[in-house]
């Protein structure tokens, strides 16, 4: 099985292209994803480059922008291919099949687009549909 699952921030913005022939959408960009424990003198995150295709690149071009922290659901693929000087080049890469926002962010701060994601509890009141939204300053029993 090969899924990859990454969170992390844009390093720069996305470069969104299409395929001659078909035209197929594809973005590349480079996510700054944040290692668990980093030894002292050891880099403190990996720059792992990622490209979408189709909706998905679409997506990523319209709406992703350098700094914006961000979830990928992909693949993780290599390719070669020789240049002009017969140099063989090797490249490991995510191919992105999925791609969500991240960022926490509140409704209100950014001047537009969505509100936040609510959060729901399982400890419902007493009447009801078994959900009530809560906001993160709520006082809750856990």
């Amino acid at each position: 099985m090969n899924k990859t699952i990454l969170m992390g921030r844009l390093t720069k913005e996305p470069e969104l292209r299409y395929t001659t022939g078909n035209n197929t959408a594809v973005a590349s960009f480079t996510l700054a994803v944040n290692r668990r424990f980093a030894q002292e003198g050891q880099p403190k995150a990996d720059f792992i480059n990622v490209v979408a295709w189709s909706k998905t690149a679409e997506f990523v071009g319209k709406y992703f922008t350098k700094g914006i922290q961000v979830a990928i659901v992909g693949r993780i693929q290599t390719r070669t291919w020789d240049d002009n000087e017969g140099k063989k080049h090797y490249v490991t890469e995510v191919v992105a099949e999925e791609a969500y926002f991240a960022d926490s962010k509140r409704s209100g701060e950014t001047g537009g687009g969505s509100p936040a994601p609510r959060t729901y509890s399982e400890n419902p009141p007493s009447s009801g549909d078994g959900f009530y939204p809560i906001d993160e300053d709520d006082e809750l029993p856990f």
